[in-house]
């Protein structure tokens, strides 16, 4: 992994309503890093999320950003928001959501230049929709849409692109195909995948974080059924899967008192 941080997070807290989620999170990102954020509902996977992205402001430290290309050049993510969060309704077609995650390129007066479609239908093939760039949002199914929005993260070369649950939109015959392009992806920029399926999250990245308000680091994905049991309160069964770790959730029942 290169060793150049990207993104930096220092001592931050952050919540809502008076009620801290979020507390004394350190955290670095680095170049072409393939990031893995998992916890329990409510930890504060999604708190955490926002902070990066700047749509909270944290109630104490700070998210430091290094861009790793031209001096004094804009810090650019892309990203990829839950399911539920996307209106199907919506009159857009598969191009019009690619195209506008470059709407920072253009001016409000100007349509997107003939160079820039062309770049769209670039990363329409890419993501394995070709043919249906005039197809509206609500006629795709759940892997072609998410593939569109995929393709929305990151048409603008982004430094990082963020994932919040992207397994929400698939069954499981899309699954594979979404970790081949995130894998090619990688090539080019830091990958950060927020999951509650951790067993998929493993087999795929180069570190991983669990919050659950405070938040633990492993640089290898070196994650063991203890620390797992023990941050989950879940008894885990590890397996090996070629050469991959793959772990499974062993039958559980959390007590709620």
């Amino acid at each position: 992994m290169d060793a150049n941080p990207i993104i930096e997070i220092k001592n931050l807290s952050a919540g809502y309503d008076g009620r801290t989620v979020l507390r004394d999170v350190n955290l670095t990102v680095y170049q072409r890093d393939f990031l893995g954020i998992i916890g329990p509902n409510g930890g504060g996977k999604t708190t955490l999320i926002k902070c990066i992205l700047g749509l909270l402001k944290p109630t104490a430290g700070e998210v430091i950003f290094h861009s790793s290309r031209a001096a004094h050049s804009q810090f650019t993510m892309g990203y990829l928001p839950q399911y539920n969060t996307i209106d199907r309704k919506f009159p857009i077609t598969v191009e019009e959501v690619i195209l506008s995650g470059l709407s920072c390129k253009k001016s409000l007066t100007s349509r997107f230049s003939a160079e820039l479609r062309e770049k769209a239908h670039e990363v329409i093939a890419r993501m394995g929709l070709d043919g249906l760039e005039d197809r509206a949002i609500g006629a795709l199914s759940g892997g072609q849409l998410q593939r569109a929005l995929l393709g929305r993260a990151i048409i603008s070369d982004p430094e990082v692109v963020i994932l919040d649950e992207p397994s929400t939109y698939i069954d499981k015959r899309f699954e594979a195909r979404l970790y081949e392009l995130l894998a090619e992806i990688n090539k080019d920029c830091a990958i950060i995948l927020v999951s509650h399926d951790i067993g998929t999250v493993l087999q795929q990245v180069k570190s991983i974080a669990c919050v659950n308000e405070t938040l633990d680091y492993h640089p290898d994905a070196g994650v063991t059924g203890e620390w797992l049991e023990r941050n989950f309160q879940c008894p885990i069964e590890l397996l090996g899967h070629g050469a991959l770790p793959h772990r499974i959730l062993g039958e559980h029942k959390h007590s709620h008192e």
